[in-house]
């Protein structure tokens, strides 16, 4: 048994690909906040592979994370202890799984323990790009009016103590501040999360955020700081412990914390850095002008693809995607969502035939290689469904479209929250959602036959509420819900008997 760490990389078994470069030499010129699963499966994933074929040119662009939460002193204390080594298991089709070992991340700072050491990474010369894997919710942005919501109370603190602060926005300007009176070029911001138009989103809301703290500084970054546009692909489920256990006893390797994912990956970004960037194309990124048609197909096929069955999936009293998709009903279900409701709202893309990417999301989505929880699907929901599925409903009713099957994922929300962990076919599960104490309490609020008060939480719905088709729509199929189960309504929805 080898235990991951730097010292006994070169004891890894021969089979399992390890970095051929040398750490030691890389510059940390890539920042990188929120290092959870996805980021180490993706971004640091393309970063490792061009350091490892081109390390010449590539030594500037090694990884520091920084983690801004308490929840993230779990992974700093799991990669401190290995040298920020980690093992990526990719887990194929065909049951098989390669496991190597990267080492683009080079360190990490837990910034709650010692805020100016972030500021200060942050700020420092060598950084070129800082990049975000933060979450759908942690932009703090108000979905109904599409502004800075300035009554968070950890925005709140950052206005008032902004030299320590604790949301991203407050560690951001205070780098840039600092960037700023040095005289030094700014560094490019870039979000590597699942939001449409995620770098324009980013930029809003910290210039929201910098013209209420210093005015000054934010017309500076309005003129000097680039936020590029991306689009990111990769099925990156929960670690389980029967990974770790699998990668101890086939490959013999000891690792806090492996990350897991598919095979497939995607990276689409806007060529837009100010200060630099890696030649991320070399290991199969693109780069375009224009992001937008790529994530608005990935957002309301795949992500609400994946809603839709982990919502309904929960309560047919699937476990995982896998199991979801592999439901007749629901495959059916999906299909029908994607071809008649999704399909029509989006632009050619180029490169994509529409209809063989969503045969490959089947494909993805059923991988037995990988059991994607539902549980990790259904979880935020808040912060997920305005941005991956609301879009195709508002604008198929604006359309006088189809909106049935959309509308049926945001009733099986509402039993979701209504039931509360407890499948109507016995099962129990759990809801992670930061807003779920305000959710239960519109649950409470709904009556026994009219069911709106959800629909009048306007952060998530804004004036969708105000849409007597979708409401009608939407009560009806909340109370077959609650009178026949998930399987009645969906068979009628599909036309199966």
């Amino acid at each position: 048994m080898i235990k991951l760490s730097q010292k006994n990389i070169n004891l890894i078994p021969k089979h399992i690909d390890i970095p051929t470069y040398n750490r030691d030499d890389l510059q940390e010129g890539i920042i990188h906040i929120g290092v959870g699963g996805f980021h180490r499966a993706h971004q640091a994933y393309y970063t490792d592979e061009l350091i490892d074929i081109d390390n010449l040119d590539t030594k500037e662009w090694g990884i520091c994370g920084i983690g801004l939460r308490e929840e993230d002193r779990t992974m700093y204390q799991a990669l401190k202890e290995q040298d920020y080594l980690y093992t990526m298991m990719i887990k194929s089709p065909d049951r098989k799984t390669k496991p190597m070992i990267i080492g683009s991340i080079k360190n990490y700072i837990l910034a709650l323990d010692n805020p100016q050491k972030a500021i200060d990474k942050i700020a420092a010369p060598s950084t070129k790009i800082v990049t975000l894997t933060i979450t759908e919710g942690g932009y703090n942005f108000n979905e109904s009016t599409s502004d800075f919501d300035f009554t968070n109370p950890d925005v709140q603190w950052d206005l008032a103590h902004p030299g320590r602060p604790k949301t991203v926005f407050g560690y951001l300007a205070a780098a840039l501040k600092k960037r700023k009176a040095e005289g030094r070029r700014p560094f490019t911001v870039q979000s590597c999360d699942n939001i449409q138009k995620n770098g324009m989103i980013t930029r809003q809301m910290l210039l929201a955020f910098t013209y209420q703290l210093d005015a000054g500084l934010a017309e500076w970054i309005e003129k000097n700081v680039s936020f590029p546009n991306s689009m990111v692909d990769r099925i990156t489920p929960v670690t389980t412990a029967e990974d770790i256990e699998e990668l101890k006893t086939e490959y013999h390797v000891d690792d806090n914390w492996p990350v897991v994912c598919e095979s497939f990956r995607q990276w689409i970004i806007e060529d837009h850095f100010v200060n630099g960037r890696p030649r991320w194309e070399k290991v199969g990124a693109q780069f375009v002008p224009d992001v937008e048609p790529y994530e608005k197909m990935k957002l309301r096929l795949l992500n609400a693809g994946h809603s839709l069955l982990g919502l309904i999936g929960t309560l047919f009293g699937h476990a995982t995607i896998g199991e979801a998709v592999s439901d007749p009903l629901l495959k059916i279900i999906l299909r029908n969502f994607w071809d008649e409701e999704v399909t029509p709202t989006l632009e050619p893309v180029q490169g994509i035939d529409l209809e063989e990417y969503k045969e490959r999301l089947i494909e993805r989505f059923g991988n037995p290689n990988v059991q994607d929880k539902v549980s990790r699907i259904c979880s935020e929901s808040s912060a997920k469904l305005p941005k991956f599925l609301l879009p195709t409903i508002k604008e198929q009713i604006k359309r006088g479209g189809p909106i049935d099957k959309g509308t049926a994922v945001i009733a099986a929300w509402f039993r979701y929250l209504e039931l509360d962990g407890q499948h109507d076919v016995g099962h129990t599960y759990s809801i992670e959602d930061t807003m779920y104490d305000l959710l239960q309490e519109k649950i409470k609020e709904s009556g026994s036959e009219n069911p709106v008060a959800l629909l009048q939480v306007e952060e998530i719905f804004g004036e969708l509420s105000n849409s007597k088709r979708f409401v009608k729509q939407y009560c009806s199929m909340v109370n077959e819900l609650r009178n026949h189960g998930a399987h009645q309504m969906i068979k009628r929805l599909v036309n199966t008997d």
